[in-house]
């Protein structure tokens, strides 16, 4: 397995302190503060931990309450809600130099049957004709400022290849959508679990920069700050991440400094497998300032 994605897998494995307290590690990927996937994936992997075997999560609805330090740990809580004939549920507190900085609600049902219907695949080009967004171009790579630069170059475990890129350095105003094929670097074993969590940590990337693409805002813009509010997740059908999804996103709104989007992970055979939904912080500012 290659050695990103090898990475990611441990950083999933917490260590258990008590019955229901958990304590996981952090990786700086470049961004100023722990990155809000690997929280959700943790988070979700602490909930498993409690939860009778054979019992898949089917929705999770969490809420970032303050920026995480990637050189501290974190410890997590799980209170163990209900334990029902037909659900199960959790709340996860991710606690941080004594304080909250998460939390998530998680539910959990064993496999039933039922009726069943989902929003059709839109068209878009195949996977293999596209370019990894990670790949930039050693010309762009040296424009950027130095913190930016190692968020680009470090090693990534997913590889990423949206159908309308989006020009970092010079923005235009863009349709508030966009869709990118997701996939894993490598193949990961048959853990429906496994899955899941790594589907709740490589979900939160992309998400929020769809309610950025009309007002000429990237990741790189300097007078934009940006923060996950809240991340909603529901998992339809059975997901693998080492076989190629497309995150189909839109965004309906931006007010308040704050800008929604919402989600539909799309196996590459048509199935929805995943919906998803996040509140953000949007707030253009003079350079300097901080998110509250």
């Amino acid at each position: 397995m290659q050695a990103a994605l090898a990475d990611l897998l441990e950083l999933l494995e917490l260590e258990r302190l008590e019955v229901n307290l958990f304590r996981g590690v952090s990786r700086d990927i470049g961004s100023p503060q722990v990155f809000g996937g690997q929280v959700l994936g943790q988070a979700l992997r602490a909930a498993y931990a409690t939860v009778e075997s054979g019992r898949l999560a089917h929705s999770l609805h969490a809420y970032f309450l303050q920026r995480g330090d990637f050189n501290a740990p974190i410890v997590y809580f799980v209170d163990r809600s209900r334990d029902g004939r037909s659900f199960t549920n959790r709340r996860v507190t991710a606690i941080q130099h004594g304080e909250q900085i998460f939390h998530m609600a998680a539910s959990f049902q064993p496999p039933q049957p039922g009726v069943e219907h989902q929003l059709v695949m839109p068209e878009v080009p195949a996977p293999e004709t596209l370019a990894d967004s990670a790949a930039l171009p050693a010309e762009t790579l040296a424009r950027l400022p130095e913190e930016k630069r190692r968020y680009y170059a470090r090693a990534r475990a997913f590889e990423f290849r949206p159908t309308e890129p989006l020009d970092l350095l010079e923005p235009r105003p863009a349709p508030p959508s966009q869709r990118i094929w997701i996939r894993a670097i490598d193949r990961l074993p048959d853990d429906d679990e496994l899955h899941r969590c790594l589907f709740a940590y490589v979900s939160d990337f992309h998400l929020l920069n769809s309610a950025t693409r009309p007002h000429a805002l990237s990741f790189l813009s300097t007078n934009l700050i940006r923060a996950s509010i809240d991340h909603a997740m529901w998992f339809h059908r059975p997901v693998r991440v080492d076989e190629w999804m497309l995150y189909d996103i839109d965004s309906p709104s931006a007010s308040g400094a704050r800008g929604f989007a919402r989600g539909s992970v799309f196996a590459r055979d048509g199935r929805l497998v995943g919906s998803t939904a996040q509140e953000g912080l949007l707030r253009v500012v003079n350079k300097g300032a901080t998110a509250d």
